[in-house]
């Protein structure tokens, strides 16, 4: 077992850290048109095969609940950012695919969120950003009996 004191110091950093560069970062969605949630449904999305993907693969990517994801997918297609339609393999599930004009918006802020992303983390040398994604990872998929 790591040191405790030590354990919740670097907690408390990685925690303050993120949240500081979130809302820095979050100001990349201000007149965009999309919001960052609907920014995250479009990057699944778009990173599927033929710009599609299960919405259950939506909502595992996601950080809200899965009736909030149905919402907020049922309000971009609205919106015609993406088209919702029935899961030829699973009778109770969907595809959601992205459209033209919503993979012109997703690529459009994309651009400028990267940018935005790699100035804030230049920070960091290269080195150091692969031991902060090796790091992040591990927190992230513990080992077991932890």
């Amino acid at each position: 077992m790591s040191d405790r004191r030590l354990a919740i110091e670097a907690w408390e950093s990685l925690f303050r850290a993120q949240h500081e560069v979130f809302d820095v970062i979050s100001a990349d969605f201000d007149d965009t048109g999309l919001s960052q949630a609907e920014y995250d449904v479009l990057l699944t999305v778009t990173r599927g095969e033929d710009m599609s993907a299960r919405l259950r693969d939506v909502t595992a990517n996601m950080l809200i609940s899965q009736p909030s994801v149905s919402r907020l997918v049922d309000r971009m297609a609205a919106r015609g950012l993406i088209a919702k339609c029935p899961d030829p393999d699973d009778g109770r599930g969907a595809l959601v695919r992205a459209t033209e004009a919503g993979a012109t918006t997703f690529h459009r802020v994309a651009s400028l969120h990267g940018r935005s992303i790699a100035e804030r983390m230049s920070a960091l040398d290269d080195d150091e950003l692969e031991q902060l994604r090796v790091l992040t990872a591990k927190l992230r998929n513990p080992p077991e009996g932890c």
